[in-house]
């Protein structure tokens, strides 16, 4: 569980003391035997084995009268072995990373504020609530039509990550695709201030990480101080939803499901197989089709195309690019399974990510729709407003089935379905794991199949 929490001490610690069955805890996953791990695995058993060995030897003494209470104090510390060493566990961790870790880092992104200051290239940045990776595949796909690309692989979105991408670019590239993974106040700006950026793209706003930023208007700051990094004009934002436009500043050049950077969005349709539109302006038309689903990627696919345009790549060349564009594991996946279809849109999850997937299930026929998710985690003291939203937008796409997974959001989901009216089936699975792996055995031919978000065991 330290591993899954990314060896972050106090979420780690967090999730140890809000436990009370610790025999799942390597139920969904594994421990991956990575260099840290069996360091760390090495050094426990080793410091157990210690424990052990002075926990027996105060016992022997005790037994023969050298040590007033040594049987006692000796059962004491074996019997408290797990609970020490649980804890004690996070000390070489912390070290490691102050004494070691730190210093290294701090001087490799010193290093790479210089490498992206020298670079001559279009630094385009991507941040947002939601969908930058999408978005930054989408922009790769079609501008590499053309131009030599460079993005963070990944979700490598971190400054330490945007470090270690900067050791590796040329200083040849064209176009270099930097995401930003913002998880506290103040992360977006100091992202900036290293990458320096000459663009940015914000993929829009939603309750997100509020266990640091406590606020969404505090996130909204933190991610929309981007645009005062770069020249005026070359900040893009998606304001295809309420949210984003409450927050979005002066200055910025908008984009939605009608038009991206001066051309018109007519023609649109979609399938389970993807979704189709054309770019108008003036006399000009130019068809696109992608392998993505559902019409909230028709803002994203539009103004990918309409930029690529923008740095003079041909028609011919967006619309191969457009052609080459799937969807990303996990994100809007669709995939056939015992004469069903299911999408799978379990990566993370955000409000806005769940509002896009009830309205393509609305959108889409089926004999039996089936909308399945565990809720959203960092919701901080949103949660059950939050998830009590969710619960109508689910109703609002009238599933004939809803699966909730049993955690601490379910009953505001709920609720959120008893007051929006819901009238179908609702099932609480208490096993996720057993559900998903099982899941061909649920749906029947012609069924559709949501799944929205994940919900990782270190969350209760």
């Amino acid at each position: 569980m330290l591993q899954a929490s990314e060896y972050q001490s106090l979420p780690y610690l967090s999730w140890w003391w809000r436990t009370k069955d610790y025999s799942r805890v390597m139920h969904r996953r594994s421990l991956d035997r990575t260099k840290a791990a069996r360091l760390l695995v090495a050094a426990m058993y080793m410091g157990m084995g210690v424990q052990i060995a002075v926990a027996v030897a105060c016992i022997i003494a005790g037994a023969y009268g050298r040590l007033d209470g040594g049987i006692y104090f000796g059962l004491g510390v074996l019997l408290l072995t797990p609970i020490i060493w649980a804890h004690i566990i996070v000390l070489p961790i912390v070290l490691v990373r102050l004494i070691i870790q730190r210093p290294r880092q701090a001087a490799l992104i010193k290093e790479s504020r210089q490498i992206f200051a020298k670079h001559k290239g279009l630094k385009i940045a991507i941040a947002g609530s939601y969908g930058k990776t999408s978005m930054k595949e989408l922009l790769v796909t079609v501008l590499s039509q053309k131009l030599n690309v460079a993005a963070t692989p990944g979700n490598k979105n971190v400054t330490v990550s945007h470090a270690y991408f900067a050791k590796r670019l040329t200083g040849q590239e064209d176009v270099v695709i930097i995401e930003y993974g913002e998880g506290a106040p103040g992360d977006v700006e100091l992202f900036s201030a290293y990458t320096q950026p000459t663009h940015a793209v914000i993929t829009g706003i939603a309750p997100a990480h509020l266990d640091q930023y406590k606020t969404v208007s505090a996130a909204a700051k933190d991610i929309f101080s981007v645009a005062s990094a770069v020249p005026k004009g070359n900040t893009y934002v998606n304001i295809s939803t309420e949210l984003t436009r409450e927050f979005a500043p002066e200055g910025i050049v908008g984009f939605d499901s009608k038009q991206a950077l001066g051309y018109s969005i007519t023609g649109i349709n979609m399938t389970i197989q993807g979704t189709s539109f054309a770019l108008t302006k003036d006399k000009t038309k130019i068809h696109f089709k992608s392998g993505l689903v559902g019409l909230h990627q028709v803002p994203v696919l539009a103004f990918v195309a309409a930029f690529a345009l923008q740095q003079g790549l041909t028609p011919q060349q967006v619309q191969a690019g457009m052609e080459a564009t799937k969807p990303y594991e996990h994100r809007m996946q669709p995939y056939p399974l015992a004469g069903a279809w299911v999408i799978d849109d379990t990566y993370n999850g955000n409000l806005e990510g769940i509002r896009a997937g009830t309205e393509l299930l609305s959108q889409l026929s089926a004999k039996r729709k089936i909308y399945v998710t565990p809720g959203l985690v960092d919701q901080g003291h949103e949660a059950q407003r939050v998830h009590q939203e969710i619960g109508q937008l689910i109703t609002k796409a009238s599933p004939d089935i809803v699966v909730l997974m049993r955690n601490s959001t379910t009953a505001a989901i709920q609720k959120g379905l008893e007051l929006g009216g819901y009238r179908g089936n609702v099932r609480i699975e208490d096993d996720p794991l057993e559900f998903y792996q099982n899941l061909d055995q649920f749906v029947a031919q012609g069924d559709l199949v949501l799944m929205q978000n994940d919900w990782t065991d270190n969350y209760a």
